[in-house]
């Protein structure tokens, strides 16, 4: 019978993997000029490239009211410990949507893909909000309406002013007037955008139009609530009741 061979301890000492790594800061676009946004590990530069960050309209501009309004930025460009993003996109945030989507309300989405004035593809999904139920031929007219009107805006509008368009509500505000040759329309929101395909050149700053303010945390449930063609305060009398009831 062969003897049992002896089980050699390892003398191989493990190596930290964090202490080989460095960490390098995020930089937002030019689009909203160059702000940091976060920050991430890498033992090599290479391996940054494709990372993408998510941070709310609020940590960038200090507006509560958008606090439910994340962007999406993916790492195209390092430069030392500095790690240079693109715009890719946004979304809104799940709990916001539950909060539009109640009961006895019908929700039509669409998804329109576009080409802005400077040759970005861009995809731009809709949600529309309805008080009552709608039939199926004013919901296809609608969708019609959201295509052609996005269409004609990106013959004008590049993509600096379509994202500023998106994140200020002016965009759902357009197409919810359009909207209403068909239907009283409620609101109409971008839940999401997505750059498909990216253009000429880097877009502009739109921070101009965002400037910096504190406003208290207890402030933005109202001003999220506003419906897209209504001020903020009948909005707010209207949906009192259906709060208590649920």
């Amino acid at each position: 019978m062969a003897p049992a061979k002896k089980v050699k301890g390892s003398s191989r000492k493990v190596k930290d993997k964090w202490k080989a790594k460095e960490w390098y800061s995020l930089h937002a676009p030019r689009m909203f000029n160059e702000a940091e946004i976060g920050e991430t590990p890498s033992a090599d530069p290479e391996f940054l490239y494709g990372r993408t960050a998510e941070v709310t309209v609020q940590e960038l501009t200090g507006d509560y009211s958008k606090m439910h309004i994340k962007l999406k930025f993916k790492v195209t460009e390092v430069d030392g410990l500095v790690a240079k993003t693109s715009f890719v996109g946004h979304s809104l945030t799940s709990e916001y949507i539950r909060r539009l989507t109640r009961r006895k309300k019908t929700k039509t989405d669409h998804v329109v893909d576009m080409t802005t004035k400077d040759n970005y593809v861009l995809r731009i999904k809709t949600m529309s909000i309805a008080d009552r139920r709608i039939q199926a031929s004013q919901e296809e007219a609608m969708r019609a309406i959201i295509d052609s009107t996005l269409k004609e805006m990106g013959k004008e509008r590049g993509l600096a002013d379509m994202v500023k368009a998106i994140v200020s509500g002016d965009l759902s505000k357009d197409l919810a007037k359009a909207c209403h040759v068909v239907i009283p329309i409620k609101r109409i929101e971008i839940r999401k955008s997505e750059v498909l395909l990216a253009g000429d050149s880097e877009p502009e700053s739109i921070m101009d139009g965002f400037a910096k303010k504190e406003t208290p945390a207890e402030e933005p449930a109202a001003e999220e609530e506003a419906p897209a063609e209504e001020p903020a305060a009948e909005e707010s009398a209207e949906e009192a009741p259906a709060e208590t009831e649920e």
